[in-house]
């Protein structure tokens, strides 16, 4: 299996190496791994969800905030 690092992940994915740093630490990243103080990403891993996007309609989203 072929990996890539933090550095190749954030620019692949859009986001900082920082973020891709903490994704790999919560494990929401499948098959990653660390070797010492690198972390070893799937090169067919893909990008998690964003966890903090609210996805509903905009129907029900409007009832959230008329209460």
């Amino acid at each position: 299996m072929e990996y890539m690092s933090c550095p190749e992940a954030a620019k692949k994915w859009g986001i900082s190496e920082r973020r891709v740093q903490i994704l790999c630490r919560e494990k929401r990243i499948q098959g990653v791994s660390k070797l010492g103080y690198m972390w070893l990403i799937p090169k067919d891993a893909e990008k998690p969800i964003d966890g903090r996007v609210f996805f509903l309609p905009l129907r029900v989203r409007a009832l959230f905030f008329v209460l």
